[in-house]
């Protein structure tokens, strides 16, 4: 029980671990979209950085969408500085296990990025998504500006009057800027497309989300 509850406390500043100066080094093309996993970013792409539980099923959700032009795993909502995996799990970190997806806005839509993180995880479990439990499996959008905030804020509200409707608890997610995005190791990076019978650990809800504010939302 102590350690169950030491997983799901998020750790203070103070006593977070150091971290180390060097970035870790990611593979330079995307195992699935043979597109670079860092920028530059083609001129006019936009991003979005979420945590949904185990990266894995999560960067999956996201190189499968429509407009999709790169994704990645790493850390992000915390303190430690390069953090590696190891450390992630430990909760001393104050990391989200995350995906960054990078999309072409005149083929999709922040709007519809929202809408497969909504429907594609149970955003009301607090620190833990499914079996997998701790503070790195927490349900987090980190946003880059005030409008991806006031999107993020306005999907939110919409779904939470659906999974209301349809008998589920408050919604746990935190909506925070983004901060510094650290890459994870190389085979965390495209893992189901390298192993296919991996584990994904994702579980939605079934409610769909009504995020369809823009022309390419579905």
């Amino acid at each position: 029980m102590l350690f169950n509850k030491v997983k799901t406390t998020l750790v203070e500043q103070a006593d977070a671990l150091p971290g180390r100066d060097e970035p870790i080094p990611v593979p330079a093309h995307h195992e699935v979209l043979g597109n670079p996993l860092t920028p530059p970013w083609p001129e006019g792409f936009q991003q979005i950085v979420v945590g949904m539980g185990c990266f894995w099923g999560a960067e999956r959700v996201f190189w499968q969408g429509d407009g999709v032009w790169t994704t990645a795993v790493g850390y992000a909502g915390g303190y430690t500085p390069n953090p590696s995996y190891e450390q992630v799990c430990s909760a001393r970190t104050g990391h989200a296990e995350v995906v960054l997806a990078v999309f072409d806005p005149a083929k999709t839509s922040y709007d519809e990025m929202l809408r497969l993180f909504w429907e594609n995880h149970d955003p009301t479990q607090g620190m833990r998504q499914g079996n997998d439990v701790g503070t790195q499996y927490r349900s987090v959008i980190l946003v880059g500006d005030d409008e991806q905030r006031a999107a993020a804020e306005r999907s939110r509200d919409l779904f939470a009057e659906r999974l209301k409707a349809a008998g589920y608890g408050e919604i746990s997610t935190e909506i925070a800027p983004l901060g510094d995005f650290y890459y994870a190791e190389d085979y965390h990076q495209q893992y189901l497309a390298k192993n296919p019978a991996g584990y994904c650990g994702l579980g939605g809800t079934g409610v769909s989300c009504p995020v369809g504010l823009g022309a390419a939302a579905k």
